[in-house]
């Protein structure tokens, strides 16, 4: 039994069904790109640099490094001293430990500001070699950028519906790139020659990146004002959840940080500080005059007996040593490699300088597991110089799809227009859908929800009150 083929009519139906779909898709598609272009050009350039923190930040630190030294070095604990007099009124955040003992001491400190100092000390003389705002270095400049193009809040809100349309511009593309009624490979998976190489090489650029590109964005969102700030509030639901992120979600999330490690004084300063103004009580009854000139900086001692529990543990580089604090009662050897799933913390007894508590990747909730390994991969960092390559192959392809797109743009766009694909006179059949859509996007990614239904809203008083950006945006036909 033979099955009747289509009639003409049922035929010239599922094309025009067919194209209606298509150039529904490719106004979505216009609308993504118009809008999350300029800022993932902003994220594409400011990664591509951000991916090369560690090669960065030891090509700036070079005259610092493998110093040639004209007497013994002095103890660590001489150049946390050191440091701290050299930042007024501030407090130790920690010391990076260096595998190579004639590299120059690197102390952070927070200052009176709550603003993070890195102060580079010469090992045999305790001179001042230089004292960096943590936020002016390159890397962590081009970090801030990143997050938040260095506007806070409103920013970092900014770049999370930008990536948002990024995800819509990927998805869209690649139903806009599938191929219908082609032969061939040509325009598929390489580009053609002649007129089309434009649009081909826009097409197969964004296919071959779409992958890793979905990957970065996704892989972001932990990172990101509302849906991390959501993400958070969600995973400390269960109690076996109840573990510290080692992640941030948007600047002001960073900044409490901060404060938090500047108002947790390590204990030593304040003993120290008590016993050093009871001594000097004592010395102005003797008739000094030391009384009126306040308890001097304290000094806090152990880093050297820290850093052998350190080096004998052999962590992932780099690695800070903090005293104790408030918050924490031992010293603290923690593991701040960008590769998550090295980072290891371990808890030293300020008495005895016995390793009491170990804590790893492993003992973290399979969730902070999981976002650790996208956040590794995302910073270019799980598996070496191969990951960073990706990441920089990803940044550049980010920015092909940039560059092509605007050409395609102004070579089509008719004067006294936006360019936009026509719209529909009419919603398709499957409208409820995309609604339902919408919806469940809007649960999942709530800027981009938010934004869309905006659109939407924004478009229909176009349609009906506003007749000249109606046409500007393609919403009724122009006049003939």
């Amino acid at each position: 039994m033979s099955t009747m083929p289509l009639s003409e009519q049922e035929a010239v139906n599922s094309r025009l069904s067919a194209a209606t779909s298509y150039r529904m898709i490719w106004r979505w598609h216009f609308y993504a790109g118009l809008f999350c272009l300029p800022f993932v050009t902003i994220l594409a350039l400011s990664g591509s640099v951000y991916l090369f923190k560690p090669q960065i930040d030891a090509f700036f630190d070079r005259p610092y490094s493998h110093m040639s030294l004209s007497a013994p070095a002095r103890s660590l604990d001489d150049q946390v001293e050191a440091a701290l007099a050299a930042v007024p009124h501030s407090r130790i955040k920690g010391l990076e430990l260096r595998n190579d003992p004639s590299d120059a001491a690197r102390v952070h400190v927070v200052d009176a500001q709550g603003q993070e100092q890195r102060v580079l000390v010469r090992q045999d003389t305790l001179e001042i070699l230089k004292v960096d705002a943590e936020k002016w270095r390159l890397s962590t400049f081009m970090h801030d950028i990143h997050g938040s193009m260095l506007l806070g809040d409103a920013g970092a809100i900014v770049l999370e519906l930008a990536g948002a349309w990024a995800i819509v511009m990927i998805l869209t593309g690649l139903y806009l790139w599938w191929p219908r009624n082609s032969i061939g490979v040509a325009g598929v998976l390489y580009p053609r020659k002649g007129r089309p190489f434009l649009r081909d090489l826009h097409a197969v650029t964004g296919l071959y990146v779409s992958f890793f590109a979905l990957f970065l964005l996704v892989s972001g969102l932990p990172w990101t004002k509302v849906w991390g700030e959501a993400f958070r509030w969600s995973r400390g639901i269960t109690p076996q959840q109840q573990v510290k992120m080692d992640w941030t979600t948007g600047p002001n999330s960073a900044k409490a940080q901060r404060v938090a490690a500047f108002q947790s004084a390590p204990q030593a300063l304040a003993e120290a500080a008590s016993e050093h103004g009871a001594r000097e009580g004592h010395e102005g009854h003797e008739g000094h005059s030391t009384m009126t000139q306040g308890p001097a900086p304290a000094r806090i001692v152990g880093f050297d007996r820290v850093a052998a529990v350190a080096l004998s543990a052999r962590l992932a580089d780099p690695v800070m040593l903090a005293p104790p604090s408030p918050k924490n009662a031992n010293w603290l050897v923690r593991s701040e490699s960008q590769n998550r799933p090295l980072r290891e913390t371990l808890h030293v007894d300020p008495t005895s300088f016995d390793v009491v508590r170990r804590e790893d990747f492993s003992g973290k909730p399979l969730i902070d597991k999981v976002v650790g390994v996208g956040v590794a991969a995302h910073e270019g960092h799980l598996f070496g110089v191969a990951n960073q390559v990706l990441g920089l192959f990803t940044a550049l392809s980010f920015l092909t799809l940039v560059v092509t797109s605007m050409l395609m743009w102004l070579r089509r766009r008719s004067k006294g227009a936006l360019g936009a694909p026509p719209a529909l006179a009419a919603p398709p059949r499957w409208a409820p859908a995309l609604v339902l859509l919408i919806l469940v996007i809007g649960v999942f990614l709530p800027t981009l929800g938010v934004s869309l239904i905006l659109v939407l809203g924004f478009e229909a008083i176009a349609r009906r009150s506003l007749p000249g950006v109606s046409q500007w945006l393609g919403l009724t036909p122009r006049a003939a």
